[in-house]
């Protein structure tokens, strides 16, 4: 049994970990055997996101005025809170092919960014590409806009040229 103090920095160290995190995932992970769950905790630590399971109440607690309070409402049974601190569409990646493996593992919503997402949702985030392949696309495209910008610069003064050349030329024909 834990003292009302215990129950206080635990949830005070929870409130700080939901101010951390880019997105917040519920789950219902009723029937899950353990070896899963300890499957599932090390994908995801990879992923760099926190499967935390603790009291409704005190998660309610927790969650009140902070962006992730939308969650509280569905905190009933065996409920799971995944806090993703760095790329949430890698861990709605994780979570979804885990659910699929795993029927047991029933996501319910998650909050992106203030805003509540539906299973769709989560199923749509996983799908998108990583951060890493994101930013990588975004620096492919930032790297073609100097060499673009070389090459219009350089037209004119070779268009200008092509004009004189034209030029010459119509005169020695007319000569």
């Amino acid at each position: 049994m834990q003292t009302r103090q215990e129950k206080e920095a635990l949830v005070e160290q929870f409130r700080e970990k939901i101010g951390r995190a880019d997105a917040a995932f519920l789950a219902d992970y009723r029937g899950i055997e353990s070896n899963s769950m300890n499957e599932l905790r090390k994908g995801l630590r990879e992923a760099d996101v926190e499967f935390t399971i603790m009291k409704n109440s005190l998660a309610r607690i927790a969650l009140k005025g902070t962006p992730c309070e939308p969650i509280s409402a569905e905190l009933k049974g065996t409920m799971a809170i995944a806090l993703s601190f760095k790329d949430a569409a890698a861990a709605a990646k994780q979570l979804t092919s885990f659910a699929k493996d795993e029927p047991n593992l029933d996501l319910k919503m998650a909050v992106l960014g203030g805003k509540t997402i539906d299973l769709n949702g989560i199923k749509a985030l996983a799908e998108l590409p990583s951060r890493d392949q994101l930013i990588a696309q975004l620096l492919g495209c930032m790297n073609n806009i100097p060499g673009n910008f070389v090459g219009v610069l350089a037209a004119v003064p070779r268009k200008f040229l092509f004009a004189l050349n034209a030029v010459k030329d119509a005169k020695q024909d007319a000569a």
